[in-house]
């Protein structure tokens, strides 16, 4: 894709700028030419003739907004003369036919993971730690620095290095160190668990009933997770989300459940140091069952890949989306499992989802979902078309529909085997639509209650997301945010643009590298830099 500009769909009317491009240049592509009315700044549009008022304008083959004035052949769209607007849906009008891609050296591939007693396989081995109430949140983070930092699990002496060098500076002292000394994290004394992870939140009591109720879905998914070996449970004992139904939904949720869990009620008659000492001298008992686990082979077909998109800019959509999505058709076409979730961010592209459903049953589920979704966020005074953030916009996303349409390039192209509810369980191998907002957080949190064992993380602006339990794999959309930003990138698919690298050749070199990170070969930065983003969703209105 060694081009200034891309027409990314034959019924496309407006065109991407790869690069900067001035006012006044006529611009050739494919045997036309288009002299441009405004300066466009590369990852923006312009349209390819002359729009009146109300006319359509189309991006990736579907309807993504709607002319606000006139708009001249080569000029530049912009919030100012561009409304969102995306066509309506309904259920299944087509059948689908998918031609799976060769899978080359992707065939009878392996990975070592983390195999437990139902049958799933882990691609890290955590232990967690999780409060039924936000009360237990302080009794969490004094047990989080000792075994952190007792275990070989902190990061933190780099910067209290950095910390002591400051005050020594402060002090004046003859003997300040010149440069800070950075310190390693110590040996780990259970080597087979890649961590001990703490779901703090702001739940439990206090909000509606509804929300404890999605809360006890949530906390027994990550219980139950393939990543995880086992959790200790603190709990108040007068909130409203009781231990006891916590216990319950886990073992409803897996009646062959059998991982041990730990369990702690503060309001039960211990002096909260002696709660604690419990709950620390338990949990070491537990992690040494944890460390028994080691790595094994097992076939790809036993991933499960969440596919998630924030911080996007306008090559979000030709490059590593795309990217991405060719990589989950080669799992799936292997046997293995894919999640697409961000509902807000599927906006427009609803009917071509709908019409990939194997069957109209799943795709009405679908339609059911987005509908009450949307419906929701309009009765608050807010909807989808309000989805695209500042950053968006500045880099190109002009709409939601623009957003979207670019989003679900991400899910690739195989059909839709089941749409989940937030917090239902992944049961079929196969493309799976799970219902989440589009916030980073709340949505790599909801993909991981569903199951996902890694997620490939694409951004182009630039996001430190990270989740507990599910390694996240950071893709760049561009080079200038690889170069910027490389702590927290793994893959840069700005090559796309700049080199010509096609889709399928990054697709393949990015299941390679999600190979790597399920065998513990690899450590995602998002993982080696402790971002354990969590944060449930309430089920009201979040974008």
């Amino acid at each position: 894709m060694s081009e200034r500009i891309l027409k990314v769909h034959p019924d496309d009317n407006v065109i991407v700028a790869l690069q900067d491009l001035e006012k006044g240049e006529v611009i050739s592509y494919k045997g036309e030419s288009y002299t441009l009315q405004d300066k466009i700044p590369a990852k923006h549009k312009f349209v390819t003739g002359n729009l009146e008022v109300g006319q359509p304008v189309f991006m990736y083959g579907v309807l993504v907004g709607k002319a606000l004035e006139k708009i001249s052949g080569g000029g530049l769209v912009s919030t100012r003369n561009l409304k969102h607007a995306s066509s309506d849906y309904f259920g299944k009008t087509r059948e689908y036919k998918w031609t799976p891609p060769e899978l080359k050296q992707f065939e009878n591939r392996t990975f070592l993971g983390y195999h437990r007693e139902d049958g799933t396989v882990g691609t890290a081995n955590y232990w967690v730690f999780i409060p039924t109430v936000f009360c237990e949140n302080r009794n969490l983070d004094v047990i989080k620095e000792a075994l952190w930092n007792e275990l070989g699990y902190s990061i933190s002496d780099k910067y209290r290095s950095f910390t002591r060098h400051l005050v020594e500076e402060m002090q004046h002292r003859s003997d300040a160190l010149e440069e800070v000394t950075i310190h390693l994290p110590s040996s780990r004394v259970f080597p087979n668990v890649d961590g001990i992870k703490f779901l703090n939140h702001q739940g439990g009591c206090g909000g509606t009933r509804q929300d404890s109720e999605v809360l006890k879905r949530l906390l027994a998914s990550y219980v139950d997770h393939p990543n995880v070996a086992g959790a200790t449970v603190l709990s108040l004992g007068c909130q409203h989300l009781q231990l006891d139904d916590l216990l319950d939904e886990i073992k409803r949720r897996n009646p062959g459940f059998n991982k041990p869990v730990f369990t702690f009620e503060q309001q039960g008659g211990l002096t909260e140091e002696a709660l604690l000492q419990n709950a620390i001298r338990k949990t070491f008992e537990g992690l040494k069952i944890a460390n028994t686990y080691v790595r094994k082979p097992a076939p790809i077909s036993k991933l499960r890949l969440g596919v998630k998109c924030g911080g996007s800019d306008g090559f979000s959509g030709i490059s590593a989306n795309p990217a991405v999505g060719h990589t989950a058709d080669l799992l799936i076409a292997a046997g293995g499992s894919v999640l697409l979730a961000e509902f807000p961010e599927l906006n427009g592209v609803e009917q071509e989802l709908a019409d990939r459903c194997e069957t109209n049953e799943i795709a009405q589920k679908f339609v059911s979902l987005m509908k009450a979704y949307s419906a929701q966020a309009q009765s608050v005074g807010s909807g989808f078309d309000m989805n695209p953030s500042p950053g968006n916009i500045k880099d190109g996303l002009i709409t939601d529909a623009i957003k979207s349409a670019g989003a679900a390039k991400k899910g690739g192209t195989a059909p839709v085997v089941d749409v989940l509810d937030y917090t239902e369980p992944l049961t079929k191998p196969g493309l799976n639509l799970v219902c989440t907002p589009g916030n980073d957080v709340e949505a790599t949190t909801g993909k991981a209650s569903s199951g996902a064992t890694l997620i490939l993380f694409t951004t182009g602006l630039g996001t430190p997301t990270g989740n507990p339990v599910c390694p996240v794999i950071k893709v760049s959309t561009n080079n200038a945010l690889t170069q910027k930003m490389h702590d927290i990138i793994d893959i840069n698919t700005g090559d796309i643009i700049s080199d010509g690298v096609s889709i399928e050749q990054k697709g393949e070199e990015i299941l390679e590298f999600c190979i790597a990170v399920a065998s513990g070969q690899i450590i995602p930065k998002a993982v080696s830099l402790q971002q354990d983003d969590f944060i449930p969703w309430k089920r009201g209105v979040s974008l």
